[in-house]
């Protein structure tokens, strides 16, 4: 293999595995985060103002059995990345126009803690963690 083919062989290895590394610093302040600035509304693994969080990373948005989601929600054939999970924490409305949930995390930083957070507690990411959709 020539040098160069090295080089971009690395370099393409790094792309892929770089954004699976995730500090334990930086899940530990995501959960401190999201248990203040979500646990008012938001459990792991129960629904109490809103559905259960564990692994909503890769879950269709609107699908938590037995929870009473909007309509607009329900429909929207969406399913939580880190993308929409951040436009969602940005501005509810934007993403889904008439949901039920009014709430907004203005910090870009804060919502990346959050949302690695998040991303730590659902399947075929960080963590093998069990429950519902």
């Amino acid at each position: 293999m020539r040098p160069g083919m090295v080089v971009a062989t690395v370099v393409a290895a790094l792309l892929v595995v770089a954004p699976l590394a995730i500090s334990q610093s930086e899940v530990e302040s995501g959960k401190e985060l999201f248990a203040r600035r979500c646990g008012g509304c938001h459990s792991l693994d129960r629904p109490i103002e809103g559905p259960p969080l564990r692994n909503v990373y890769g879950r269709r948005a609107g699908s938590w059995p037995d929870f009473r989601y909007s309509e607009a929600l329900k429909s929207s054939k969406l399913t939580w990345n880190e993308d929409l999970l951040d436009k969602w924490l940005t501005d509810t409305e934007a993403v889904v126009p008439d949901n039920d949930m009014s709430f907004r995390v203005a910090s870009h930083d804060e919502r990346r803690e959050i949302i690695v957070y998040l991303k730590s507690l659902s399947r075929g990411t960080m963590s093998s963690a069990s429950g519902p959709p």
